[in-house]
């Protein structure tokens, strides 16, 4: 099947906005509908350990998609926040920690990836440091270049993602993992924005952090993430006590046998409830798709969308980033001097082509089930909006 008819989207609108939500295909919906439609019928069948057996198989996956080798690594989180708020409860561990040293971000983040850090430089005296977005032709390598240089024996983390989520600029995570290791500094990545259509392997960048919500471009409910946590981690401090993080907490008649030891690794960080009996079969079912689709075939079609559409923006005077420093399913057009973006965005809205205003541009997110007719419709919108 075709991938644009997997999903249930209206025909007559030029959806290229997955950055902001992603769409469930057919077989995500049926799963949800299953899950409801079955959940009271079989509710007096349900056993202890159906609490527990759906989260391994999502795991599992999860593992798989980033190569992560060790579904125990993996841990639900409901949000980008939970995971890097447990990051922060746990950077007291890191091993010669000290007052005055520096937390590296990069300029523009979410907010989600800066909030976090502002207690915890107050509790330990920590600084922030970011890296603001370089004025240069190719921001991408000068921004990496500046991240790479400012990597010293002061830094105690850095908190980068895969791609920019208003740009699609590429961070060089490998580079910057081996500089931040040589000092050793902690690593998490906010991997939200590309997870599920760019390519990521865990062997490669070794974090000891990876977060990820699932109801972007792994295309799973609200309300659901996913996050591998490395060797620093299997040890640390969880943000909640849940009685289901423990030893033997599948034995429902001896839960009162109150248990000192969590079960192994990263299991610890899963949030409270995160059976999630309706929500859970959804995502598995998303991150099947995702393992069959690919990365690779994802980022060729979008690469092929973009050069049709390319020649025509930059003749409207669109800057975007050089194709090999950014990612090709998130791109922030930024537009001339003057002109509103949220004026734009409304006037595209207006002819049922569907992105975001980001930053000084617009963030265009296409995936298997845009079209030429999709960015051909975004073009003309786009030149209309900028008389």
């Amino acid at each position: 099947m075709l991938p644009s008819l997997q999903f249930n989207l209206p025909p007559d609108v030029h959806f290229i906005n997955c950055a902001t939500r992603g769409p469930f295909s057919k077989a995500v919906e049926q799963a949800g509908i299953n899950a409801i439609s079955t959940f009271t019928p079989s509710i007096h069948q349900i056993r202890p350990d159906d609490f527990f057996e759906g989260v391994w198989g999502v795991r599992a996956l999860f593992s798989q998609l980033v190569n992560a080798q060790d579904r125990e690594r993996i841990a639900i989180i409901p949000s980008v926040s939970y995971g890097m708020g447990i990051v922060a409860r746990n950077l007291h561990r890191k091993k010669g920690l000290r007052a005055g040293q520096h937390i590296l971000l990069v300029g523009d983040e979410f907010p989600s990836d800066v909030y976090p850090w502002q207690r915890v430089c107050e509790e330990l005296g920590l600084v922030i440091k970011t890296i603001p977005m370089p004025d240069a032709e190719k921001v991408g390598q000068v921004w990496n270049e500046q991240i790479l240089a400012t990597i010293s024996e002061q830094t105690a983390l850095v908190i980068v993602p895969h791609v920019h989520w208003q740009y699609g600029i590429k961070f060089d995570l490998v580079s910057i993992s081996q500089k931040a290791k040589s000092f050793g500094a902690l690593l998490a990545i906010d991997a939200t924005q590309s997870l599920g259509a760019l390519a990521f392997d865990v062997q490669a960048v070794k974090p000891d952090a990876l977060i990820a919500v699932a109801y972007k471009w792994l295309m799973g409910p609200y309300s659901m993430g996913l996050a591998y946590f490395g060797e620093f981690f299997d040890d640390g401090v969880p943000l909640e006590e849940t009685w289901m993080a423990r030893q033997q907490s599948n034995l429902f008649n001896q839960l009162t046998d109150y248990q000192d030891q969590y079960r192994p690794k990263a299991f610890r960080y899963n949030v409270g409830e995160h059976s999630h009996f309706i929500q859970m079969p959804m995502l598995e079912v998303a991150l099947r798709e995702k393992l069959e689709w690919t990365t690779e075939r994802i980022q060729a079609h979008c690469q092929s969308l973009w050069k049709g559409a390319s020649p025509a923006l930059e003749e409207l005077g669109v800057l975007f980033e050089p194709e090999a420093e950014r990612a090709h399913h998130l791109m922030g057009l930024r537009l001339p001097a003057g002109i509103d973006v949220m004026k734009v965005q409304q006037a595209l809205a207006a002819r049922k082509v569907i992105v975001a205003a980001r930053g000084q541009g617009i963030r265009v997110s296409p995936h298997l089930y845009n079209t030429e007719e999709d960015m051909a419709a975004l073009v003309s919108a786009l030149r209309s909006a900028l008389r």
